[in-house]
């Protein structure tokens, strides 16, 4: 059992020691009824009402847990039925309290910075982590990973160098060789790790007859066009990861330059890459590559194609063979 804060009220009665399990909190109805000042017959029949709605799924939802309970004056061990924080924040969207409404305030509160923003935090909760052997998790190494992973993101981190060279004295946001640069420092980056350029990386890993085509990563549910010219989608976990530190840790120091508004020319980025790379012991890029970016999405377009038709003519293959079944079964049925 441990103590954590599921929200703050004005009063600050909010603490309560609940059950952690499987990175889920469980509160019997006693306490979800303290949490939100209710009866434990109001909860009941809030909980009754969720199931019968389908709102939430009893298997899923509940859980058994043995407690001592004191009885009269005789202490009890006795299972007792648990719910997860799922049952938690349904019943706080339904009963009458004030409670209730401070729940409900809060909740939409964290919603709404959720969608302005993109993200919530709880700053306090991350400053002050767990002490040793508390069964509290603590998701600060996972935060840092998901931020790094959206730092040395394609589109993020071109952003952000642009950024950076406009501090630049001969910097031109016109100038085709900006664009031209930052493919540069990609490559060099994305060699650092593979010991191959961008382009070098897709040409040789995108296949159509590898499964999912040698991707290891896309946006949507299936594989499409866009997913297959973007570098880090070939990458495993391992060299993500690898890839997510250097990148973060170079435009720390690229940024700690600009911040501090040293004159430095574009040609200049470049020596300062290599000696970052060189000072981390890392592979250093001093070529062009066998293989531009261009050609290797031309190459990665192609593969895609072959996939298409693959992965169509296994689509079919299944509906095929459900159309199959459910005919066998129709037959069985006399139909």
């Amino acid at each position: 059992m441990s103590e954590i804060i599921i929200y703050s009220t004005n009063d600050g009665k909010t603490k309560l020691e609940v059950t952690l399990e499987n990175e889920n909190i469980w509160l019997n109805q006693k306490q979800i009824a303290e949490l939100y000042g209710k009866t434990k017959s109001t909860v009941s029949e809030h909980i009754s009402n969720i199931f019968d709605e389908e709102e939430l799924n009893i298997g899923s939802s509940v859980r058994k847990f043995r407690t001592v309970q004191l009885e009269g004056s005789r202490e009890v061990e006795r299972e007792v039925d648990f719910y997860n924080l799922d049952m938690i924040i349904a019943i706080g969207f339904r009963v009458r309290s004030r409670s209730g409404t401070q729940f409900r305030k809060w909740a939409n509160e964290t919603l709404k910075e959720y969608i302005v923003k993109g993200f919530v935090m709880d700053d306090e909760r991350l400053k002050n982590p767990p002490v040793v052997g508390s069964s509290v998790p603590d998701y600060f190494d996972e935060m840092l990973e998901r931020i790094r992973d959206i730092r040395s993101s394609e589109r993020r981190m071109y952003l952000r160098v642009r950024e950076i060279f406009t501090m630049a004295k001969d910097y031109d946001p016109t100038w085709s060789e900006t664009t031209k640069f930052f493919q540069t420092i990609q490559n060099k980056l994305h060699f650092a790790i593979t010991k191959m350029t961008a382009g070098e990386l897709i040409a040789k890993r995108a296949d159509h007859t590898k499964e999912n085509m040698g991707l290891t990563s896309w946006n949507k549910e299936e594989i499409r066009s866009s997913d297959v010219t973007v570098t880090k989608n070939y990458l495993n976990e391992s060299e993500i990861e690898e890839l997510n530190r250097i990148v973060v840790m170079w435009l720390d120091y690229a940024e700690d330059h600009a911040k501090r508004r040293e004159q430095v020319l574009l040609k200049d980025w470049q020596i300062k890459l290599d000696s970052f790379l060189q000072f981390n012991e890392r592979n250093v890029l001093d070529n062009l590559g066998n293989i531009t970016k261009k050609e290797a999405d031309s190459k990665a377009k192609d593969e895609y194609k072959k996939y298409s038709i693959k992965r169509r003519e296994a689509k079919e293959r299944i509906g095929e063979i459900e159309t199959i079944q459910v005919l066998e079964d129709l037959a069985k049925k006399g139909k």
